[in-house]
């Protein structure tokens, strides 16, 4: 299909559908903007969110466009191995709701810098913060808009890269400078929603095309259709899978502001597991609805020069009149939604982090300005870097990458600080600094000057060690007295004990301890079926 042809896919009902859809959503949006005055209306929804739409609005976060590009793109060019992404998320989200849960929602924290300087000190939160904003702009919002003008690409062939990057930018910040955490969130909620409608279409329709679940399984190289992979696997060998992700999945998971913000938002304790849980409850269909449709374009398009390519062209290739329609509107409107949860996110971040910390006399009014000006600069930036990910030859390698390189010392920092009491300021800003450094090196060593040639999955664990043992010289080198402030937002075994008769008055189903058991049970049996 050539991108001249695209345009006679779409029928007036598709664009009817289209214009009704996209619409819609930023109406829904503008509505929810009421007039919020207070930060915490702001920037945490008011901390009245319910579980289901803490879950929704994680999962419609996480399964961006960049998501459903990356994941049916690496299915054509991996394998399905491409899911390990997925479903070890759901190992992290239980550790996440076992352990820091509740400490990070006593913390009344608006960010997660502004938790870290509870456990350490000033230093520390602001190069979280600098960190989280340079992966939150270059990464996950570039990625998002570049992801979603594909299709728009496919579309509207007339239309640059350029025009549609700044119109999906455009669109996302008009209700997100507005109304904040809570427009985000409920546009979120629906968008998953239809996501999960759109993406079930396109499953069943990929199946049907390429003669069914039999025909796939049999057509396809054994090899893509095994999520263990050996160790010399170019997309997910299994020391990667054991070391490596689970690292990036703890950064993006347990201390990435675009995630944890949701759960801060929530009511109580309970609400936050819950929703949590079943974030990852909803990533058990995406082998089925997201990554096998890539194996299927195996079999339907076999002569693509680009895996980036697959989704679109199962959108395109697939659906029915005004189907079409509804799913092109979605996987676009979802390409707006995810880039106002990134800005709102790094809003955050900037003004609570950064311009409260240098003029904390500031009031909720200002600081509210202060996030609406703040939206509107990440969004140039992120416009400006969007259309040159096309330098690079897959947006998911591309992604995990960049977190293999840049994460391990925020992951190390958390860990330590949350179980060891010697863990230090000194020795975390000392991790951070030095580790950042360690990352660039190894990442012009490995990549840029092709010196070494191991995986990216194996950089994290390297660098993660190496940061650890910089925290913990420098913590034996340089010790200092655990204040009662920061032993507060530490783990310790009586904060289970403690809430084991909360626990007890209410039914086991609604345990969040069963509850994550029941998750990491399927998780296995999902595993073991396509080891």
């Amino acid at each position: 299909m050539t991108n001249a042809a695209s345009t006679d896919y779409l029928s007036q009902l598709d664009w009817l559908v289209i214009a009704t859809y996209t619409g819609g959503l930023l109406a829904f949006g503008v509505l929810l903007s009421r007039r919020q005055v207070r930060s915490v209306d702001y920037f945490l929804a008011s901390r009245a969110s319910r579980w289901p739409v803490i879950g929704l609005a994680l999962f419609a976060s996480n399964m961006s466009p960049t998501a459903l590009v990356g994941l049916a793109g690496g299915a054509y060019a991996i394998g399905i191995s491409v899911y390990d992404y997925e479903w070890t998320a759901n190992v992290v989200l239980v550790f996440f709701c076992l352990f820091m849960v509740p400490l990070v929602l006593r913390s009344r924290s608006y960010t997660m810098p502004e938790f870290l300087e509870r456990r350490f000190d000033g230093r520390v939160r602001l190069w979280f913060a600098i960190m989280t904003l340079f992966l939150n702009v270059f990464v996950d919002s570039a990625a998002v808009l570049y992801s979603a003008s594909l299709v728009c690409q496919l579309v509207f062939p007339a239309l640059s890269l350029w025009v549609i990057v700044i119109v999906l930018a455009g669109a996302a910040g008009a209700y997100t400078i507005s109304g904040g955490l809570r427009a985000v969130m409920y546009t979120e909620a629906v968008q998953a929603i239809v996501l999960l409608l759109g993406a079930t279409l396109i499953s069943i329709g990929a199946f049907s095309r390429a003669g069914g679940w039999h025909a796939v399984m049999s057509g396809v190289n054994p090899a893509a259709l095994s999520l263990l992979r050996p160790s010399g696997d170019r997309g997910v060998p299994w020391p990667g899978l054991l070391l490596g992700i689970p690292i990036l999945g703890f950064y993006y998971w347990c201390t990435n502001q675009l995630i944890v913000q949701r759960v801060l938002s929530a009511q109580n304790i309970d609400e936050a597991r819950w929703g949590a849980l079943f974030a990852g409850l909803l990533k058990l269909p995406v082998l089925f609805l997201m990554v096998l449709p890539g194996t299927c374009a195996l079999l339907l398009f076999p002569h693509l020069t680009q895996s980036d390519r697959v989704y679109p062209q199962l959108i395109l290739e697939l659906l029915p009149s005004g189907t079409l329609g509804l799913v092109v509107a979605g996987f676009v409107a979802a390409g707006m939604v995810a880039c106002a949860s990134m800005f709102n996110s790094a809003s955050s971040l900037i003004t609570m982090d950064v311009i409260k910390v240098l003029k904390p006399a500031l009031s909720d009014r200002q600081l509210v300005k202060a996030g609406r000006l703040s939206t509107a600069g990440l969004m140039v930036f992120a416009v400006a870097w969007a259309p040159q990910l096309h330098l690079f030859t897959s947006l998911w390698q591309y992604l995990q990458a960049v977190l293999a390189y840049t994460v391990p010392p925020v992951v190390a920092v958390f860990v330590m600080g949350l179980f060891w009491r010697g863990a230090t300021a000194d020795g975390a800003a000392a991790a951070l600094r030095i580790g950042f450094g360690c990352g660039l090196a190894l990442f012009l060593i490995n990549v840029v000057l092709r010196w070494t040639h191991f995986h990216f999955l194996y950089a994290a664990p390297i660098l993660i060690s190496v940061d650890t043992l910089i925290l913990v010289g420098v913590s034996l080198y340089r010790p200092e007295p655990l204040s009662a402030a920061r032993a507060a937002v530490m783990w310790q075994p009586q904060l289970w004990r403690s809430e084991r008769e909360h626990l007890a008055m209410g039914p086991a189903w609604r345990d969040y301890r069963y509850q994550s058991a029941l998750l990491l049970l399927l998780t296995a049996v999902l595993v073991f079926v396509f080891r």
